[in-house]
């Protein structure tokens, strides 16, 4: 069942020709730029150049200095500061960057990261009072901490100092909301905020919070993830006490890491910390992360955001999904070279299981899907995968819809807190903010992830079916849940039921930034891309097309099997090689419906075929024992 496409070209005007000339670019290029909404000289001057004198000065972010001014006093009174964070890519990094700032202040401090099993997302009770045993003067969140309402307030009960940094969205609710509530007596908190124009927003009662997303921060930037605002704060920590910025520009490096890991949009200030922490990535000396990169095989001076989203950070992840998140903040402590290659290597093995586990699951998704028409006349799957470890259930349900292009939910036996489900979503804003709820296999709850398409608004949708789930949360593109698992039907009935979606909003748009005919792909346009990374969420990799490409022939390559490599013809007679990643069946079956069996068994032996297809692509350079040629990378093809 392939996934229905709708290709449409970009077509964002400007001077190309005049914008190519001042920057000495190809034409090419210069429509590249635009198309990612870069408008005006300055604009683009600081997209291909800016550099850490491009960045905010931190005391525009509310509450930046006077935290730092907080945490000098502490550290100076030699109070003892403890640091919570998250156990995810960006809470594991903010915490490191906090820990090892105030650590070089002198600072007394000491860290924890809440387990994805027992405590769920963010703060709770019980870390609270481990706090008041350890005689904590100073709690200091990091990537949670803006919807700890209750917990926040236990704290300041014992007497506890609380500084909270964040990124998330704070709770809030319609004004409207607010006034019936009041007169209905109910906690406003836990309501279903829809858009509105006016919010009363629900802070904690933290000494301060600093967070860009607070009502009344002027910061110019809101994007920024958990370690990058962190990061801030050890800036102006570090300029009050007199340290060199540069010292704190050692740490950018795991700011852009988190970045980048957190799926932050890389535009303005975060494609700039991205790229400088990059630089710094290469030629870091933290001895835990070069075991990591060594332990993966990976080259220092090559890294890119690529190996940060899909090869080192999984490695980071991979440890809070199936073991302890601070076995990754321990391997950025690492001490000696053996300390980190031990660690690296064990969490490069759970990222193996992890992978391994997921692959797993998706397949048995498919199997599902496949074997089950009415699963295909769905416009929403809700997939149940009772053997499914719970902390991938969002990683499936996302490449499930990668591959169908719909609405998704996975469900799996309940095992561990509805927190964890709901922080796969990100920050939600419904389902109230408890401690951890535990709950086993045999109690007949089913926890799930979701992941929506851009026409879709996923909470939204369960909304509407609320009296189903005994909690939930999240936002238009995902939600995490529990329910009992009797309902399960009823939850997949009542979604389709309820389910608007139409044929064209079924089909995924694919943006294509130039239609570019094979032939004019060069070493030097090829080259020339790289002025555009690092690539990600919000700085997509350029996508390029050509159209009615005769395929010469085709065999599948790999240890797994899982590339697909061609030797592709254009209509001026032009021939280079194409790869496409991944598994090499969907495109096969493809080829038979569309072509028969016949001409897909030529196709595979290099035989004659009338094979003739549209390609989007990415081009590359393949360097193979000395030599290089040009290649392109298919990603979409009809």
């Amino acid at each position: 069942m392939k996934k229905k496409e709708k290709w449409y070209v970009a077509a964002k005007k400007a001077d190309f020709s005049a914008i190519a000339a001042k920057f000495g670019i190809d034409q090419v290029t210069a429509r590249l730029i635009r198309n990612r909404g870069i408008i005006g000289m300055e604009a683009i001057q600081e997209y291909l150049h800016g550099d850490l004198s491009s960045l905010y000065d931190p005391e525009l972010m509310k509450g930046c200095r006077e935290a730092a001014e907080l945490l000098e006093k502490k550290i100076q009174e030699g109070k003892k500061i403890h640091i919570i964070g998250d156990y995810d890519i960006d809470g594991v990094c903010a915490t490191y960057i906090l820990y090892r700032a105030i650590a070089a202040c002198g600072g007394n401090a000491d860290y924890e990261i809440p387990d994805r099993m027992k405590d769920g997302y963010g703060l709770n009770k019980r870390l609270i009072e481990f706090a008041c045993q350890e005689q904590v003067d100073t709690i200091l969140t990091c990537d949670n901490g803006i919807a700890a309402i209750e917990e926040i307030a236990y704290a300041k009960e014992k007497g506890m100092t609380v500084i909270v940094t964040d990124h998330h969205e704070p709770l809030f609710l319609a004004a409207d909301d607010a006034e019936e509530g009041k007169q209905e007596g109910e906690d406003l908190a836990v309501r279903v905020p829809m858009l509105h124009e006016k919010r009363i927003y629900r802070l904690p009662a933290a000494d301060i919070v600093v967070n860009p997303h607070q009502p009344g921060c002027l910061y110019p930037y809101k994007k920024l993830c958990g370690a990058a605002v962190a990061w801030k704060v050890v800036c102006l920590l570090y300029r009050l006490m007199g340290r060199p910025q540069a010292d704190a520009d050692e740490l950018l490096a795991f700011a852009g890491f988190a970045t980048v890991g957190d799926v932050m949009d890389l535009d303005g200030e975060n494609r700039i910390l991205v790229k400088e922490g990059l630089k710094r990535l290469r030629r870091t000396k933290n001895l835990g992360m070069n075991a990591l990169i060594r332990a993966n095989n990976l080259e220092p001076a090559a890294l890119t955001s690529y190996h940060i989203g899909f090869v080192l950070g999984p490695c980071i992840n991979a440890s809070g999904r199936l073991d302890t998140a601070k076995r990754s903040l321990r391997l950025l402590l690492s001490e000696t070279e053996a300390e980190a290659e031990e660690i690296a290597a064990q969490l490069k093995e759970l990222n193996d299981e992890r992978k391994a586990m997921t692959e797993e699951a998706e397949k048995a998704a498919c199997a599902l899907i496949e074997a089950d028409k009415r699963y295909q006349e769905d416009r929403v799957l809700v997939v149940y995968l009772p053997e499914c470890h719970e902390s991938i259930a969002g990683i499936v349900a996302g490449r499930l819809r990668e591959r169908y292009y719909k609405p998704t939910f996975v469900l799996t036996d309940a095992r561990a807190s509805i927190e964890d489900a709901e922080n796969e979503a990100g920050e939600f804003t419904a389902g109230g903010s408890g401690a951890a709820e535990s709950g086993a296999a045999d109690t007949g709850v089913a926890k799930g992830s979701g992941r929506s398409i851009e026409a879709y608004s996923m909470f939204e949708e369960m909304v509407k079916c609320q009296d189903l789930f005994l909690k939930f949360g999240g936002h238009p593109m995902a939600a995490g849940f529990s329910l009992e698992k009797n309902r399960i039907s009823d939850m997949r009935r009542r979604l389709n039921e309820n389910c608007t979606l139409t044929e064209d909003e079924l089909a995924e748009k694919v943006s294509i930034d130039v239609a570019m005919p094979i032939n004019y792909i060069s070493s030097k346009v090829v080259e020339e891309l790289s002025l555009l990374e690092p690539f990600g969420k919000g700085n997509e990799k350029p996508l390029f097309a050509d159209t009615s490409l005769f395929v010469v022939s085709a065999r599948i390559l790999g240890k797994n099997k899982n590339v697909v490599k061609m030797r592709v013809q254009n209509r001026q007679g032009y021939i280079m090689d194409a790869l496409l990643f991944g598994d090499p069946e969907p495109f096969q079956a493809y080829l038979r419906q569309k072509f028969g069996e016949k001409e897909v068994q030529n196709v595979f032996s290099g035989r004659s075929n009338r094979i003739h297809m549209d390609f989007t692509y990415y081009p590359s350079i393949d360097e193979y024992m000395g030599r290089t040629s040009l290649q392109i990378v298919i990603k979409n093809y009809r």
